[in-house]
């Protein structure tokens, strides 16, 4: 089985402090489950009173706990490192007038609004997103490798 790249990717954007996507190492499915999903499965919790579309996640949450070595957890923002990817953008401009404007952006609290503001208003943000962009793919792929799961792109 191999799984898509787009797909990893995908979950990788997808996920938050509140969701977790999980690849299905048997089917190769990217699965979406809430903290409180899993918590609920984690405690053996009843779930038939909750409405239909939260029972079938809290039963893809369950499947999460009871099979665990099935599952692997894609990349979190914890893995990904945003900040260090603005970073290392701003290092690859070979304006250096962008490049020292951006990395006063990013210096302090605020530095996400700034970085996103500056490129705005530099004009680069195409620029920005292929480098992010690159950036999540190689992730992805490095994920999959230690991982000994078989991608396509």
């Amino acid at each position: 089985m191999k799984v898509k790249l787009e797909n990893i990717l995908e979950g990788m954007e997808l996920q938050s402090e509140e969701n977790n996507a999980y690849l299905n190492l048997e089917t190769g499915e990217i699965v979406y489950v809430s903290r409180e999903a899993l918590l609920m499965a984690e405690d053996g919790e009843e779930y038939e009173h909750l409405p239909d579309w939260q029972q079938d996640e809290v039963q893809v949450a369950y499947d999460i706990v009871e099979n665990f070595d099935k599952y692997d957890s894609l990349p979190t923002s914890f893995d990904i490192h945003e900040y260090d990817m603005m970073e290392r953008f701003c290092y690859s401009l070979s304006d250096h007038q962008k490049q020292d404007i951006l990395l006063q952006a990013i210096r302090g609290k605020g530095a996400f609004r700034r970085f996103k503001d500056n490129v705005t208003r530099l004009g680069i943000v195409e620029q920005w997103y292929d480098y992010r962009d690159l950036c999540y793919k190689e992730i992805a792929k490095e994920f999959c490798q230690n991982n000994n799961i078989d991608y396509v792109e």
